[in-house]
């Protein structure tokens, strides 16, 4: 391992100052934030710190099989921490309703890999061009010595398979599978997490995914493509919204789509969307800024409020500039 960095070498004897802490994720908790949040938890257990681990959503069922003994809690009342450690959160908005619950701490702790951080914490460690936070937990473990049992080199790996696309998004550099060989060495269970990860599916989000093949809709020379989910469509799937993850890149794996975009009514007149790009020609965490939102260059959302169609034709309107003036400045 390298020499660790400043901002490592500061969160390490910040923590190793305290006590009580609390590790927190971003809500509708993916594969990065689970794994991450799972990880950094156990591994502070394991050195006698007083851990709690919250998130304002449930784990996804897929990702159950990571936490066997139930550490990722829903946040109670009336709870004091000497450090709070926020990892793969953009915002605090991000947090959701776990903010109200960790205002009673000496220092916040924000590690996160998404260029749109805006920085909230009291120590940030924030680089963007790491495919993970998996990959950053890691590090600081590593650089901690903090051991990395086989319980917790499956929840790194996860994190950092499921944010880069099984190592296949163009994120990977050659650290990442080092670390991921690394982890592999050290107790990860590739069949385990393959199966649960990778290759079981419930029956409802393959009825789900049928209505998205069914539905979805291309424009400009089919190089956009969107998508509507609605409550109605999780009532007639039996689906969740857990469900959804992964959705959009059947979607974006289209040949001629360049962008995707999913767009999730989830109340009236409140709109999840979530972008796919597949070219450096469009960097949808630009797009997604327009609407108070954020992420990464190629896979980035926003919540917006406004009448459904309105909201599509803004976003539609919005990659369909963004794509010109990608291919414009391409041609330059």
């Amino acid at each position: 391992m390298k020499t660790p960095s400043k901002t490592v070498a500061k969160i390490i004897e910040e923590i190793r100052q305290h006590k009580r802490i609390c590790v927190v994720g971003h809500q509708r908790p993916d594969g990065d934030c689970v794994g991450s949040q799972l990880a950094l938890a156990t591994a502070l257990k394991n050195e006698s710190f007083e851990v709690t681990c919250w998130n304002h959503d449930p784990i996804p069922q897929k990702l159950k099989f990571l936490d066997p003994n139930g550490i990722l809690q829903a946040p109670v009342p009336d709870q004091a921490f000497d450090c709070v450690i926020a990892v793969d959160s953009a915002n605090l908005e991000r947090i959701g309703g776990v903010v109200s619950f960790i205002e009673n701490r000496k220092v916040l702790i924000n590690i996160d890999h998404h260029a749109s951080n805006s920085r909230y914490g009291d120590i940030n460690w924030v680089v963007p061009n790491e495919p993970s936070s998996g990959e950053l937990v890691y590090r600081l473990l590593r650089a901690a010595r903090w051991t990395i049992k086989p319980e917790i080199a499956d929840c790194l790996f996860t994190a950092i398979s499921t944010d880069t696309g099984s190592f296949q998004y163009p994120t990977s550099r050659p650290s990442t599978y080092e670390i991921a060989g690394d982890l592999v060495d050290r107790g990860a269970n590739l069949a385990l997490i393959c199966d649960e990860v990778y290759q079981s599916y419930p029956l409802s989000r393959v009825k789900l995914l049928k209505h998205v093949y069914n539905h979805f809709k291309l424009t400009d020379n089919n190089e956009i493509a969107y998508f509507w989910l609605r409550p109605v469509d999780y009532q007639r799937t039996g689906a969740t919204r857990d469900d959804t993850e992964g959705l959009i890149d059947h979607i974006r794996d289209i040949d001629p789509v360049i962008v995707a975009c999913l767009f999730e009514e989830l109340e009236p007149e409140v709109v999840r969307i979530s972008l796919r790009s597949k070219s450096p020609l469009v960097n949808v965490n630009d797009i997604a800024k327009q609407f108070e939102g954020g992420g990464h260059k190629a896979a980035a959302g926003a919540q917006i409020l406004g009448k459904p169609m309105t909201i599509q034709r803004r976003v539609v309107k919005a990659i369909r500039e963004a794509l010109k003036a990608g291919k414009a400045a391409g041609l330059k």
